[in-house]
């Protein structure tokens, strides 16, 4: 087999996997993950069944590829929204700034029923969950850089251990995202994240 083959056989490779995980975000998007199936997908797609397997190893892989390429986007559009705030803006206040973005990407975005469906990945690990909860994760470098500038500007208290602090700070949004999901409506999730915010602040302060 010639090089030309070998390369015109990766190319219809990556233009099936292309087919597949645009046909599934489109039908997701229009009827939830739950009323989708792979048959469906394929249909979409216009790719064998055989095909779907090659590339995915099943629906709920498929599901956390594109919510893992989702998280980039958002990690990315937390970075843009940081960066418009005014030079020399208190590092707590930043923090309280990004909360609230995240929440509201969490609740307006996102929205209810994604997230539960990214709760039970995370609970029962039938997928690698590594790019939503893997400390690599930009949200965590996002966390560890603010913390780090108030520490330089003495708003922190020097012996802080930046990486501890922002794995807590990405707890707290999580485990009270959690809460708003079992308590939803009757939880106001902005309110708890800047209640919890707060608690962890004064314990890092100088």
């Amino acid at each position: 087999m010639n090089i030309e083959k070998i390369g015109k056989r990766k190319a219809q490779a990556v233009e099936t996997k292309n087919k597949i995980y645009e046909s599934a975000e489109q039908l997701f998007r229009k009827y939830g993950f739950d009323q989708v199936s792979v048959d469906s997908i394929v249909e979409r797609a216009g790719v064998s069944k055989g095909s779907f397997y090659v590339h995915f190893k099943s629906k709920d892989a498929l599901i956390l590829t594109l919510m893992g390429d989702y998280v980039g986007k958002v990690d990315l559009e937390y970075r843009t929204y940081l960066e418009s705030l005014p030079a020399g803006t208190k590092a707590s206040d930043i923090l309280f700034s990004l909360a609230e973005k995240i929440v509201d990407v969490i609740t307006d975005t996102i929205g209810y029923d994604v997230i539960k469906i990214i709760y039970g990945f995370q609970i029962t690990q039938t997928v690698n969950t590594d790019t939503i909860l893997g400390y690599n994760r930009d949200l965590y470098k996002i966390f560890q850089n603010i913390i780090s500038q108030g520490i330089q500007q003495k708003e922190f208290k020097p012996e802080v251990n930046i990486n501890i602090i922002a794995q807590h700070f990405v707890m707290a949004i999580r485990g009270l995202t959690y809460e708003w999901c079992i308590r939803s409506p009757d939880f106001d999730l902005k309110d708890y994240v800047r209640q919890h915010f707060e608690i962890l602040l004064n314990g890092i302060r100088n």
